[in-house]
């Protein structure tokens, strides 16, 4: 596509590049005019400017307009916003291992811990499958004859032998595993030719990397992996299932295989070095595909061994070994939780920020708060389907035994512990919002008597509106404790289900030692389901919303936007990661310009400041030069910093400013809950403001522009809290000021 670039004698001209946020605006809205066209990218991802010839066709001081639209490369078509949905708890884990603390003694053991971990969430999609087509399908409705009739669809193998039944719906979990294996493969080619071949000039900040390099190898290596242990999973869950005292030595043989398949797949995730290769190595891709080509194989002998084999099979009403294997798996993944919090504690030690102040909670416990959150979310829904489909298959309620058609007891503490963990997350949230309530109107008092002194009494109304705004926007920083006592409450349910391998049901356990009754503990557990089934709607219901709606894509997308910048570190079946194309292509697009012979200012709102901020520091010096930033509604230090210190610190905001030679501009408001400050808040009253040239990095916009309505309107101005605020006066006083630098100091060379 044909750019607008000037290549002539006309040079001096600043492009001013805006990279809009998570509300996904069409280029039209983010450049505020009503015609553009296309110079540059694709449909996912492209750059506009405004059609020449129309009026107002040029920025503040005659600026050209220029804008990138990446909001479809993260979530473009209702089937990729969608699996957003279903592969939610693989996005938490490997977001996750991205908020391991700045101590670089303690990263192998944490992206080690991460992965391993990440591994334990595709063996419990695999257990899940397994649960729902080989228990609840082939071993318990096929054997039951009540079950089978009315179902043509299942009474085809009811009179076949227990291996036939087994060995056929095998296949489901074999399909399921293929499914997440060709989703996690697929979009990865669209951001093939955005590959950058070689490093390029960047500087130390660990944030340079994000979207620099190339991704494929390390995920193919994790996909690999993740593959050979589904596989194995499957095979051990098979296995397990015959008599242990008919023993052959062709299922021994086929046992120590999928044993060996599964420790080579937890030896390989340790090694963090070789696995992070950014490069393709011959050997060490022999080792994963061969280990994955294994797997397969060996499931394929697994299935025909269960199909032909005449060994006697146990007489038991739940598929033998299922129970106690998924039991396990949850009590694994909590002595693994409890290690990863251990060292992230131990690696952040009395660590504290630049200016003194103590790192916030979540900074430490980022990595297990959000595995842990990961881990709770896969069980719950793990628990969820298994429980539905029981209760699809026992119909008519006339199975009155407990093991008839009821999930394993682990599942039952599962769904009991997530109950308990939501409702405590639930409670600590109602008491930090009582708690915190007076202080924080205290100071939205302030904020806006300050900033509307002169206020008549009719604005009474509007301004109890505005403190609303500031009071919740503040709540930002009271989000920790919740996300820590529900990780905290959730890993203790998952502990819990070492219960259930000493066959204790929850509400035979409460009556007995607390007089708790029954009823009620089992009450709570279908509370529980019901609590599951509405957090899936409503994540399906978002998603869909997400997709056909830009507005309310702006509440959710934070979510999605945030979950796939991150490459795919931990878990390979993670949506892919947008920012290995849209980081290369800021930065082409950037040098491209300054070669042209124009300076660029670029323009970033939200999640688009962060997308410039990785840009910038892979740009090379000869570029940054001619660049200067603006920021508003930026998330970079009120969000990123606490979540991610080792890749956004006050080292790496400072390093950006240097790099443009602070010509960087960030617009913030008290209103807003999700962009704030770089340097420091500057709120009336605030006493300690930076020194140096960060000092002046920062202003504070006041949001209304007015609590009455203006003489040529009926309305006061609206309260845009986290909106864009390209049509404002301080948006057009900072363009017009870092324009002003860049060509002054063009003319004198600096």
């Amino acid at each position: 596509m044909a750019d607008a670039s000037p290549t002539g004698p006309e040079t001096g001209r600043i492009v001013e590049l805006r990279v809009h946020g998570v509300s996904g605006a069409a280029a039209d809205q983010v450049l505020d005019r009503p015609h553009v066209h296309q110079v540059a990218g694709d449909r996912s991802g492209g750059f506009y400017r405004p059609r020449p010839g129309y009026p107002d066709s040029t920025g503040t001081d005659g600026v050209t307009l220029e804008a990138y639209r990446w909001s479809d490369l993260p979530s473009g078509t209702a089937v990729r916003t969608l699996s957003l949905v279903f592969l939610l708890p693989f996005m938490l884990c490997n977001v996750a291992l991205w908020m391991r603390p700045a101590n670089d003694s303690a990263k192998h053991a944490v992206v080690a811990l991460g992965r391993v971990l990440a591994l334990t969430l595709t063996m419990l999609y695999v257990l899940t499958i397994v649960g729902v087509a080989v228990d609840l399908v082939a071993w318990r409705c096929m054997g039951t004859p009540s079950c089978l009739d009315g179902r043509n669809w299942l009474s085809w193998l009811g009179g076949r032998s227990p291996g036939v039944r087994l060995g056929v719906l095998a296949l489901v979990p074999v399909a399921a595993i293929g499914i997440v294996w060709r989703l996690s493969a697929r979009p990865s080619h669209s951001f093939d030719a955005f590959r950058t071949g070689a490093v390029q000039e960047t500087s130390v900040s660990q944030l340079s990397a994000v979207g620099q390099w190339d991704g494929a190898p390390v995920v193919g290596r994790l996909r690999s992996v993740h593959v050979a242990a589904a596989f194995a999973t499957l095979d051990g869950s098979l296995l397990a299932a015959w008599d242990s005292e008919n023993s052959s030595w062709v299922r021994v043989a086929l046992a120590v295989a999928t044993g060996i398949v599964l420790l080579a797949c937890l030896v390989l995730l340790t090694q963090v070095s070789g696995m992070d290769r950014t490069s393709f190595v011959p050997g060490l891709e022999g080792v994963t595909r061969g280990l994955r080509t294994i797997a397969c194989g060996l499931t394929i002998l697994v299935i025909a061994y269960t199909l032909a084999s005449g060994e006697p099979w146990p007489h038991s009403q739940m598929l033998p070994g299922y129970s106690a294997t998924v039991a396990w798996l949850f009590v694994s993944q909590t002595f693994l939780l409890v290690i990863l919090a251990a060292t992230v504690l131990w690696a952040r030690g009395g660590a504290r920020r630049a200016d003194g102040q103590r790192l916030p909670r979540l900074r430490a416990l980022g990595a297990p708060v959000f595995v842990t959150v990961a881990a709770g979310l896969a069980v719950a829904f793990s628990a969820e389907l298994v429980y539905r489909v029981a209760d699809v298959l026992d119909r008519d309620g006339r199975h009155t035994d407990r093991f008839a058609f009821g999930p394993p007891l682990a599942y039952k503490w599962a769904i009991f512990g997530f109950f308990l963990a939501v409702a405590a997350a639930v409670l600590v949230g109602v008491l930090v919002t009582v708690a915190t309530r007076a202080s924080r109107w205290r100071a939205a008092r302030a904020i806006v008597a300050a900033d509307y002194p002169d206020a008549p009494p009719e604005a009474a109304t509007r301004l109890r509106r505005v403190e609303q705004a500031v009071a919740r926007a503040r709540f930002t920083e009271r989000v920790e404790p919740l996300a820590v006592v529900y990780a905290a409450f959730a890993a203790i349910g998952l502990a819990t289900s070492l219960l259930g391998l000493l066959q204790l049901y929850p509400g035979d356990l409460f009556q007995a030692y607390l007089g708790v009754p029954d009823s009620f503990v089992n009450f709570l557990i279908g509370a529980g389901n019901y609590a599951i089934a509405a957090i899936l709607i409503g994540l399906v219901i978002g998603g869909i919303f997400a997709y056909r709606t830009a507005g309310f894509r702006r509440y959710v997308g934070v979510l999605w936007d945030l979950g796939t910048f991150w490459p795919r570190g931990a878990h390979p079946f993670a949506p892919p990661c947008y920012a290995e194309r849209a980081v290369p292509e800021l930065t082409k697009r950037i040098t491209y310009l300054v070669d042209q012979g124009e300076a660029v200012l670029l323009a970033g709102h939200s999640h688009g400041s962060v997308l410039l901020a990785a840009t910038l520091l892979q740009l090379p010096q000869r570029v940054t030069d001619r660049v200067a930033l603006l920021t508003y509604g930026s998330p970079l230090s009120r969000l990123y910093s606490r979540l991610f210190p080792t890749y956004v610190d006050t080292s790496t905001l400072e390093d950006i400013g240097e790099r443009v030679g602070w010509r960087w501009v960030n617009l913030w408001r008290d209103t807003d809950p999700i962009g704030g400050w770089i340097f420091a808040p500057h709120r009336p009253g605030d006493t300690a403001t930076p020194a140096g040239p960060e000092a002046a990095v920062d202003r504070r916009s006041t949001d209304p522009q007015g609590v009455v309505p203006p003489p040529s309107d009926s309305v006061p101005p609206p309260i845009l809290a986290h909106l864009p605020c390209e049509s404002q006066e301080e948006f057009t006083q900072a363009v017009r000021d870092l324009a002003a630098r860049l060509r002054a100091e063009r003319r004198t060379g600096g």
